[in-house]
């Protein structure tokens, strides 16, 4: 047993402490996920890798006695608790009283790399992931890992427990699928 499972367990169990000995060891990992993330974000982007895991560490263990089974639980829930503070900040500045205002975006684009582009875009694909994630868990969990925290496909394999070449396969679907069902909503 790992000693981030360890320490899970222990915060499931309502250890109070545990969550401070678990930070010091997921934090270099989550920052760098949020770092790899951020730095493919519109330029206009206000919100921090820093405050980005700072916010999604308090969603995950703020709550009282959190529950991951194992550490590859913890970051597919981390790369949950991220995707939607990046979708809520996308919302927020997209309101009118933000001053946001909607434009089209082209879809051809959409997925070609591992990171939205800007908040209509972002929005989209959580919407079309959201009814992805009905027909295919794991598909979708694999795009939350690669799209929103910017993990390699042999990284969110691993979180997953699946081989790369079954994660590539995944993706190559969930591609595929995200893209139609982006088209089809914007028409």
């Amino acid at each position: 047993m790992s000693e981030v499972t360890r320490i899970l367990e222990s915060i499931e169990h309502g250890d109070p402490k545990a969550a401070d000995e678990l930070l010091p060891l997921v934090y270099g990992e989550l920052r760098k996920l949020a770092a790899s993330k951020m730095a493919r974000e519109s330029p206009h982007q206000t919100l921090q890798p820093t405050a980005l895991v700072h916010e999604a560490w308090l969603r995950l263990v703020g709550k009282d006695n959190p529950q991951f089974a194992n550490r590859a639980h913890f970051f597919a829930a981390a790369a949950e608790a991220m995707r939607r503070i990046l979708i809520d900040n996308a919302r927020r500045k997209r309101a009118l009283r933000h001053g946001g205002e909607q434009q089209r975006v082209d879809v051809e684009n959409v997925l070609e790399v591992a990171a939205p582009g800007d908040d209509d875009e972002l929005l989209a694909v959580n919407e079309a992931l959201d009814k992805l994630a009905v027909q295919n868990k794991v598909e979708a969990e694999l795009v939350k890992l690669r799209y929103f925290v910017g993990m390699t496909l042999e990284e969110a394999a691993a979180v997953l427990g699946v081989s790369a070449r079954t994660a590539d396969n995944y993706w190559a679907h969930a591609r595929a699928w995200l893209y139609r069902a982006i088209k089809a909503h914007r028409q």
